[in-house]
C-alpha cells in the first residue's frame, strides 16, 4: 500500500467519472448478513475499498464465506457464527462496531474491542450501548473490549440523543429480530439508512419510516436469503466535482441522482460554481466569479462533515471570506494546519475555521490526518503550483477505489512513491 503520493499541479482537470457505490452504505449492509442463518446476502455495485476488505475479512473471521469480484459480493451465513470479533481487525476501522447490535441480536452475546478508524475526535458508542441497553442487553466493559449478552431482545421505544447515523443502523438491524416492536426516535436520516432500510426488508424484515425522524420496526423470529444494490456515492461524487471546480477546469460525475447531494450543490451554486444538472449526472465547472460561503455541518440533510475539508480547499481559492462552522465532529480540522503549508489563509476559533481566499496555492509536503483530509489535501495538491507530496495515504485508500486511475483520466499529474 503506497503512502506518498507526489503532485505536479496546476493542471486543469476535465473529463467523466463513473461514481463508486458507497462506502459508509455498504459497510452497514454487509454487517446485516450477520443476521442471517443458513442464507445468502448477495450484493451489488460494492465499492472495492480497504474498509470493505477489512469487514469482508471481519465476516470471514466470524465464520461467513464472503466472495468479492468486479462489484460483486456474496455472503454466505451458516447457522453457527462466532461471537467475538477480532481485535486487528476492529482496531482499522470505527464502522466494525456495526457488527455490535446484529451479532447481539443473532446470537445472544457479542465481544466487541474498542474499534479504532479515523481520528475524529470523541466518537463514543453511548448511543449504540444505551439503546442495546434499553432492549435488554447486558453491556459490560472490560479489558479494552465491549460484552453484550441478552436472550431475545425486546422492542422498545428508543430516543437518540444525537441522530447518529452507526447507533440508527446498529439499533435497526438488532430491533429486526428483536420480539415485538422497536421505535428509534431522533433517528438519522441519512440516505445509506433508507439504503440499509431497503436491504433489510428485502431479507423479510419489517420496517417504516426510514429518511423520517421515527423509525419503527417490527421484529421476526427469521430473516432470509436476499439481493441488495448499494447506491452511488455522494461524497466521492463531491470530491471529483470539487477537483474540477478546484483546478479551474469542468468534471462531470455519472450514475447519481442530484437528491443525494442536494445540500453540497446548494453550496456550490452559492459560491458561483456552474452547475449543471441532469438524471443520472452533475457537471461542475469554475468560474472565475468563485466567491466565499458560510456553512455549517450538521446531520443529514444538512451540510455533511465528510465534504468539509474538500470544500474548504476550493474555499481556499474564493474571493472573499467563507465561515466554516464544524458542528459534528469536535477535530474535524485538523488538517487547516496542512493547509496553511501550501499558502492558505486560515483562523481558527474552536470548532470554526475563517477562510480568507487568496489568488494561489503553493505545492509543499503535507499529511492526511484521515480519510477526508487526505482527500482536500490532494485537491489541494492539483490546484497548487509547483509539487506537492501528500503522506499518510493509508486514510484515503479507506474510501476511493482507483483514485489516482480516476485523477489521471482527467488529466492529473500524479505518481505514487513508497
Amino acid at each position: 500500500m503506497h503512502e506518498k503520493m507526489l503532485i505536479k499541479g496546476a493542471k486543469v482537470l476535465n473529463g467523466i467519472i463513473d461514481v463508486q457505490g458507497a462506502k459508509n452504505a455498504t459497510l452497514p449492509i454487509m454487517a446485516a448478513s450477520i443476521l442471517l442463518k443458513g442464507q445468502t446476502l448477495t450484493l451489488e455495485n460494492v465499492p472495492d475499498l480497504y474498509d470493505i476488505q477489512t469487514m469482508a475479512n471481519l465476516l470471514r473471521d466470524l465464520g461467513a464465506d464472503v466472495k468479492f469480484d468486479n462489484h460483486f459480493m456474496v455472503i454466505s451465513v451458516p447457522d453457527v457464527l462466532n461471537s467475538e470479533a477480532p481485535a486487528e481487525l476492529v482496531r482499522k476501522m470505527r464502522a466494525s462496531s456495526l457488527v455490535l447490535g446484529p451479532l447481539v441480536a443473532r446470537n445472544g452475546k457479542a465481544v466487541l474491542p474498542l474499534p479504532g478508524g479515523c481520528v475524529l475526535g470523541s466518537r463514543p458508542l453511548d448511543f449504540h450501548l444505551k439503546g442495546l441497553a434499553k432492549m435488554g442487553a447486558t453491556i459490560d466493559l472490560n479489558h479494552g473490549a465491549i460484552y453484550a449478552t441478552a436472550g431475545r431482545l425486546k422492542g422498545c421505544r428508543i430516543s437518540l440523543d444525537f441522530p447518529s447515523v452507526g447507533a440508527t443502523e446498529n439499533l435497526m438491524m438488532a430491533a429486526t429480530l428483536a420480539e415485538g416492536e422497536t421505535y428509534i426516535e431522533n433517528a438519522a436520516l441519512e440516505p445509506e439508512i433508507i439504503n440499509l432500510a431497503d436491504v433489510l426488508r428485502s431479507m423479510g424484515a419489517v420496517i417504516t419510516g426510514d429518511g423520517t425522524n421515527v423509525i419503527k420496526i417490527i421484529g421476526q423470529d427469521r430473516l432470509c436469503s436476499a439481493k441488495g444494490e448499494i447506491i452511488p456515492d455522494r461524497i466521492e461524487a463531491a470530491t471529483y466535482l470539487l477537483a474540477g471546480v478546484i483546478t479551474k477546469g469542468t468534471v462531470t460525475v455519472r450514475g447519481i441522482d442530484a437528491k443525494y447531494m442536494d445540500h453540497i450543490l446548494a453550496k456550490l451554486i452559492e459560491a458561483k460554481v456552474s452547475v449543471n444538472i441532469t438524471d443520472n449526472e452533475i457537471t461542475a465547472s469554475w468560474n472565475k466569479s468563485l466567491k466565499g460561503v458560510s456553512v455549517k455541518t450538521m446531520p443529514h440533510p444538512g451540510f455533511p462533515t465528510d465534504t468539509q475539508p474538500q470544500l474548504m480547499a476550493l474555499l481556499t481559492l474564493a474571493s472573499g471570506t467563507s465561515v466554516i462552522n464544524e458542528s459534528v465532529f469536535d477535530s474535524r480540522l485538523l488538517h487547516v494546519n496542512e493547509f496553511k503549508k501550501m499558502g492558505a489563509k486560515i483562523e481558527l476559533q474552536e470548532n470554526v475555521a475563517i477562510v480568507t481566499g487568496v489568488a494561489r496555492l503553493l505545492g509543499a509536503t503535507v499529511q492526511a490526518s484521515n480519510l477526508r483530509a487526505g482527500a482536500a489535501l490532494i485537491l489541494m495538491g492539483l490546484a497548487a503550483e509547483g509539487e506537492t507530496t501528500v503522506c499518510d495515504l493509508h486514510h484515503v485508500w479507506r474510501g476511493y477505489e482507483n483514485l489516482v486511475g480516476k485523477f489521471l483520466s482527467l488529466g492529473a499529474d500524479i505518481t505514487l512513491m513508497d
